[in-house]
C-alpha cells in the first residue's frame, strides 16, 4: 500500500470519528453556553463563597474551582481575571495557577474519549475524576500556603 493511499484511509477514518462525537461535543458546549449565561454558576459560588471563606479556600478561586472541570476556556478567562484584579503573584493568583495546571478539563476530556471508544456507562469514570479535580483544588490551595506564606 502506498504512502498516499494510507494517508486517505486514515482521513476517513478521522472524518467518521469526528461524525460519531459532534453530537456529544455540540451537546457539551451548549451546556457549558447555557451555564455560563443563565448566571448558575455566579449563584453556586455565591452559595459556597462562605464555606470557602471559613476554611481558609479564596474565595476568588470558587468560581474557577467550579468551571475548570467543564470549561478550560472558560476557567482560562476566569484565571485571567484572578491575575488582573489580585495579581498572578499573589497568594490567590499562585493557587489559581497551581489548579489551572493541576486539573483537567473532565467532562470535556469524558466526551471526547469515551465517545470516541463508544463507551456508555461512565459513572465511576466520571466520579473518580471530579473528585481528583477536587483534591487538585484544595492541595493547590494548601501547597502555594505551605511554600509560599511561611
Amino acid at each position: 500500500m502506498n504512502i498516499f493511499d494510507s494517508f486517505v484511509e486514515g482521513a476517513k477514518e478521522g472524518i467518521q470519528t469526528v461524525a460519531f462525537i459532534a453530537p456529544s461535543m455540540i451537546a457539551l458546549l451548549t451546556a457549558v453556553g447555557t451555564l455560563r449565561a443563565s448566571g448558575a454558576l455566579d449563584a453556586l459560588a455565591g452559595l459556597i463563597r462562605p464555606f470557602a471563606e471559613r476554611i481558609g479556600f479564596p474565595a476568588e478561586l470558587v468560581p474557577m474551582a467550579l468551571l475548570r472541570p467543564v470549561s478550560g476556556s472558560g476557567a482560562t478567562a476566569l484565571l485571567t481575571g484572578i491575575y488582573e484584579n489580585c495579581g498572578p503573584d499573589s497568594f490567590v493568583g499562585r493557587c489559581a495557577s497551581v489548579a489551572a495546571g493541576s486539573t483537567e478539563t473532565t467532562f470535556y476530556a469524558v466526551t471526547m474519549y469515551f465517545g470516541a471508544a463508544g463507551v456508555k456507562k461512565i459513572r465511576h469514570t466520571l466520579f473518580s475524576a471530579l473528585l481528583a479535580d477536587f483534591t487538585a483544588i484544595v492541595f493547590s490551595v494548601l501547597t502555594v500556603n505551605l511554600l509560599m506564606r511561611n
